[in-house]
Formats: structure tokens, C-alpha cells, sequence
């Protein structure tokens, strides 16, 4: 199993809109960088665990835990021409951009602030790709170790 963190604003799509979907589960859409979209792509499996993380918002951080619900497939909004994830280069016979469904596991007991992940950035979470200056992707791996660390601090 790989651990991963997921960030989306929530007032774009929140952890309380995933708890509230239909089987508790939605596709992870819009997602136009390709270094995420290969974490996709190449390396989530069915049942990986995902920490869902609010971000550009007044307290960012760790709100809760999903699992990744399918294998990667080509997301419908490429093709979307009223979409703003659209992509007139993105061809069905040849898409560019994947997603995958995530499903609601359960809010974390508290939100877990950047700032308070941040405090351990040379300690237990030293390496963490989250807390890297200059790191502005919305998915990344996160490692065993850091992922036990941080769900320690609920």
C-alpha cells in the first residue's frame, strides 16, 4: 500500500462534499500538472490511503483520509468544451490527463495545520515533499513513516 496527500480548496470541493456524495465517493478531476497526474497515472493502486488536505484557504491543512476507489482512466473533462479543465490538445483517442475515484474514510479528529507540520519539518517529517520550499503540487507521495507520524498528531 502507497500513501499519498491530495490537496483541493474547499470551497471548490471540501472532505465534508466527498462524506456527502453518493457511496462516499467522487472523481479526483482537474488535475493539469503532469507530475501529478503521473502519480495517478503510474503509480496509485486501488486501496492506497490519501490524506485530504484544505488548501488557499484561512487554516490549510489535514482534514481528513480517503482511499483511491479505482485505476486510473481519462477524465471526462478534458473533453468538455464548457469545462474549465478543458484541453483542445487532449484527443479521446489519446488523452492527456487521468484521474481516479477517492472515497471517504473518515474526517482526521482535528484539522492538522501546515504550521503545526511544518514545526517537525527537521524532525519526523524531515524529507516530506508537503513541507519542501517552493512545492506547489496538488498530489504527492507521503511516505510510511511520515503518514504514522501525522496521524499520531490527532
Amino acid at each position: 500500500m502507497a500513501y499519498w496527500l491530495m490537496k483541493s480548496e474547499p470551497d471548490a470541493f471540501s472532505i465534508d462534499d466527498l462524506r456527502d456524495r453518493p457511496q462516499q465517493t467522487e472523481p479526483w478531476d482537474g488535475i493539469r500538472n503532469y507530475q501529478a497526474r503521473n502519480f495517478m497515472r503510474d503509480r496509485m493502486q486501488v486501496g492506497d490511503q490519501a490524506f485530504f488536505y484544505h488548501s488557499n484557504c484561512a487554516v490549510p491543512g489535514i482534514v481528513g483520509v480517503m482511499e483511491i476507489a479505482s485505476p486510473p482512466y481519462p477524465d471526462p473533462t478534458q473533453f468538455d468544451e464548457n469545462s474549465k479543465y478543458f484541453d483542445a490538445k487532449s484527443k479521446p483517442e489519446e488523452p492527456r490527463w487521468q484521474l481516479v475515484d477517492v472515497r471517504y474514510v473518515r474526517h482526521t479528529e482535528r484539522n492538522i495545520p501546515l504550521a503545526e507540520l511544518r514545526e517537525h519539518a527537521e524532525g519526523e517529517l524531515a524529507g516530506m515533499q508537503l513541507l519542501m520550499k517552493g512545492n506547489r503540487l496538488s498530489i504527492m507521495p507521503v511516505a510510511e513513516e511520515h503518514w504514522t507520524f501525522i496521524l499520531s498528531l490527532e
